[in-house]
């Protein structure tokens, strides 16, 4: 009898919540995992806490707490945490991607990738089954 791997699961964290959405709909619809969204920083800080994710979407821009300090602070907790838990990679989602700060966290380990805001659902699904290994394609956009 072989047991079926739990699914993947990721957190969407932008303020944005119609393309929040959008994003949480395509990745559950076509790919086979589980997610977990909230359009504020503090609430995706708890969700982060209370589960284990395999991948991170945050939005680089937010008030109070942005994507990168989020991240930072998440991995914090992790580090603290008895076990100590894996951060899991994270993926930037920015409206202002040619911006040098947010090309100069690509280089802060654990910061997977930068997705600069328009872009396509499918471009989204490929960088999160780069980044997730095992995650399966069930449907195509």
């Amino acid at each position: 009898m072989s047991e079926e791997a739990a699914p993947k699961r990721i957190l969407i964290v932008d303020d944005e919540v119609a393309l929040l959405r959008m994003m949480r709909e395509a990745l559950e619809t076509c790919l086979r995992c589980e997610v977990d969204s909230s359009p504020k920083p503090e609430y995706g800080f708890e969700l982060a806490l209370k589960a284990s994710y395999d991948l991170f979407i945050f939005d680089f821009q937010m008030p109070m707490i942005d994507g990168a300090m989020l991240f930072f602070l998440i991995g914090k907790a992790y580090n603290l945490a008895q076990p100590a838990r894996m951060v899991p990679p994270l993926l930037l989602v920015s409206g202002r991607a040619d911006e040098e700060r947010a090309r100069e966290l690509l280089k802060e380990p654990g910061v997977a990738g930068l997705l600069a805001k328009p872009f396509a659902m499918n471009r989204l699904l490929a960088k999160a089954r780069e980044f997730v290994p095992g995650l399966e394609e069930v449907a195509k956009l």
